[in-house]
């Protein structure tokens, strides 16, 4: 009977553990191609949930198809900015594009605890309250683009809301091409930007 009981509870433990796994809500993840490879994403929707509904507004209609990588920040293509950072931009680059989509309000780093390391995912933007359709890469940890860092004036950081999870070589590679003052010289298309979870 103890047996039985013991058996019993273990089943029941072992059902409600693969109830929970499967009703787990997953973060959702997004692919870009490009003829340098596939980049894939996984978005914090829980901790940015404005900034990864933006993105996936884009990402579900479609908007991206004209995107591009169309800037690279490193160290050696910087010479005037005191506080350097490394990263990798994309979006749609023009701020008259049809597909733009208006500016959300900035999930800062203080908010969502989502700090700018080495692959993440963010908000390219000028004041806060004005990002739309630019994202940027992380190449490398940069707490200056966080809450407080001082690479913008007003030291509101950016909004992170995802990081590669697949593909930082392609990131990696791009950022090494050549530039003029720090726009490449030939963009790098993005085929298609699709959810992929």
């Amino acid at each position: 009977m103890r047996i039985a009981k013991t058996k019993m509870t273990l089943l029941l433990s072992i059902a409600l553990l693969i109830f929970a796994c499967k009703n787990k809500i997953k973060n959702p993840q997004v692919r870009l191609v490009t003829n340098y490879g596939n980049i894939e994403i996984e978005l914090y929707k829980d901790k940015a949930p404005l900034t990864c509904s933006n993105f996936l507004n884009y990402v579900d209609n479609d908007l991206l198809k004209n995107a591009k990588f169309y800037r690279v920040v490193r160290n050696d293509n910087q010479p005037h900015n005191k506080i350097k950072i490394e990263v990798v931009q994309w979006g749609l680059m023009l701020d008259d594009n049809e597909y733009v989509l208006p500016p959300i309000i900035h999930e800062s780093t203080k908010k969502t605890g989502i700090l700018h390391k080495n692959g993440i995912v963010s908000m390219a933007r000028n004041q806060p309250g004005t990002a739309s359709s630019e994202f940027f890469i992380c190449i490398g940890d940069q707490p200056e683009l966080d809450y407080g860092g001082q690479r913008n004036p007003d030291r509101k950081g950016f909004a992170a809301f995802g990081k590669v999870i697949n593909g930082m070589g392609v990131v990696k590679q791009i950022q090494l091409m050549a530039d003029t003052n720090q726009f490449l010289v030939n963009p790098v298309a993005i085929i298609s930007v699709e959810r992929i979870k």
